[in-house]
């Protein structure tokens, strides 16, 4: 059997990528990814840009029942948590499930890790000074939409002057 190399963001599923060509026709300048579903053995095709939106390759330490997701899905139960990897999403680095509350630790050790990693380089990103003076861009551009969208709103409502019109001192 084939083994899985992605699976379904919203959906999961076990999917092998099988190649990866250039369309011809109507798809010519896509390129387009097939692949096959290993659980109802049907080929398909999609564009590549469906394929990285939609689909994630499966890492070495995914668990290989919910396929990280860590949600039960062989009993159709998305609330209870997965009983390979108890609701983690990972595996040992082995691809073992946890033996024991021990090896449970090392495994959430190394998510919180990744984690901790993964924030980290996006705090050095936002605290980019061309990041700030962006933010800080956006921010006053904001507050002036707002204030231009209030005063329009106000000058054609209605006021208690003549016909409805607004007493503007002149």
């Amino acid at each position: 059997m084939t083994q899985p190399t992605h699976t379904h963001r919203a959906s999961g599923g076990k999917y092998a990528e099988l190649q990866q060509h250039e369309g011809a026709g109507p798809l010519e300048g896509h390129w387009l990814v097939i692949y096959e579903d290993l659980d109802k053995g049907i080929q398909s095709a999609t564009t590549q840009d469906d394929w990285l939106q939609n689909w994630r390759e499966i890492a070495p330490d995914d668990c290989t029942v919910c396929m990280g997701t860590g949600t039960d899905h062989i009993k159709g139960n998305k609330a209870n948590p997965c009983g390979h990897c108890f609701g983690l999403g990972k595996v040992m680095e082995s691809g073992k499930a946890a033996g024991g509350v021990w090896d449970l630790a090392a495994i959430a050790t190394g998510i919180i890790q990744r984690h901790q990693a993964e924030l980290h380089q996006l705090r050095q990103v936002a605290n980019n000074p061309a990041v700030q003076a962006l933010l800080e861009k956006q921010h006053q551009q904001a507050m002036s939409d707002s204030v231009a969208h209030q005063e329009r709103q106000w000058r054609d409502g209605k006021g208690h002057g003549p016909g409805g019109q607004r007493h503007t001192g002149d």
